[in-house]
């Protein structure tokens, strides 16, 4: 099981993996319903180095990225149940609409997105290449969406 960390920690544990050799991938989103679509493409992430530590938006970033009425989940409430995957190791709370300044101090060995982003549309790619690291895209997870089942609750309400 994985923790969740305050931001100002992250700097010491990544130095800390890095003496160990761990290797480092990074990946970031809302998370606000976790969804099977979400536990596929983590447990895919997971598998491509030792670490898996998840950027997560705050609820003041969800809510100018997805609306007045997002997030549904409060971030601590996110941030424990992201953690609570056995593949997931962190989660770190970031305040930004991108994780790029964060992404500059864990300098991820690999960073991974889903496939409905591509290298160019992808915020993050340019401070993960200038840090030696790869960006990694996971096949998207067809009709797997927070946005979906959102819809879906509200036509079962009506």
């Amino acid at each position: 099981m994985g923790q969740v960390i305050p931001r100002e920690k992250i700097e010491q544990i990544v130095s800390d993996l890095r003496k160990s050799n761990q290797k480092i991938v990074t990946t970031n989103g809302c998370f606000d319903i976790l969804h099977v679509g979400h536990v596929r493409y983590l447990r895919k992430t997971a598998e491509l180095a030792d670490v898996l530590i998840i950027a997560l938006n705050s609820d003041s970033s969800v809510h100018r990225l997805k609306g007045h009425t997002r997030p549904v989940n409060p971030e601590q409430d996110r941030a424990e149940i992201l953690a609570a995957l056995e593949f997931v190791d962190y989660v770190v709370i970031f305040e930004e609409d991108t994780p790029v300044n964060l992404l500059s101090i864990i300098k991820p060995d690999f960073h991974a997105k889903g496939g409905d982003y591509d290298i160019n549309t992808l915020p993050e790619t340019g401070v993960i290449e200038e840090n030696g690291g790869k960006v990694v895209f996971i096949p998207f997870v067809e009709g797997k969406s927070t946005t979906n089942i959102i819809a879906r609750a509200k036509v079962i309400k009506s």
